[in-house]
């Protein structure tokens, strides 16, 4: 059997209304941009929630971007995956960003983004990643 790793996670973007439309537009040319599935790229427009441009009522203040994908044993590519959407959230504007990487022989990851201030605003630079670890399970001697 193949080593099977899922990556799932969100990004969440919690914008002013007056600007709500133009954050709106901007995230959403930016996961347009990522290639389709077809293609086998890390990212594809395929696993993520894609938000539309207009208000949606039942949304309160933060927009939620889910996304998800299965892969074959990602966690040997992890670093260019992570460039990846590092260069995905650079282009967006956004609060926070959660990745879980849940792997067969390394146990579960959470990575974490955070910007300082009210959010990142696309081409800032200003992104703080933080790893945490867990793994199930015990040592059988």
């Amino acid at each position: 059997m193949d080593q099977e790793s899922i990556v799932y996670g969100c990004i969440k973007d919690s914008a002013p209304l007056m600007a709500e439309a133009e954050r709106l537009r901007v995230n959403r040319h930016a996961m347009l941009s990522l290639p389709h599935a077809d293609d086998w790229p890390f990212l594809s427009q395929e696993m993520f929630a894609i938000p539309q441009t207009e208000y949606r009522p039942g949304h309160y203040q933060t927009e939620v971007m889910h996304f998800g994908a299965s892969y074959k044993a990602v966690e040997y590519e992890w670093d260019s995956w992570l460039a990846q959407f590092e260069d995905l959230l650079s282009r967006m504007f956004w609060v926070s960003a959660t990745v879980h990487l849940e792997t067969e022989l390394s146990g579960t990851h959470t990575f974490t983004w955070e910007t300082a201030g009210s959010g990142h605003v696309p081409g800032s630079g200003d992104m703080k990643i933080r790893c945490e670890w867990s793994r199930e399970g015990g040592f059988s001697l």
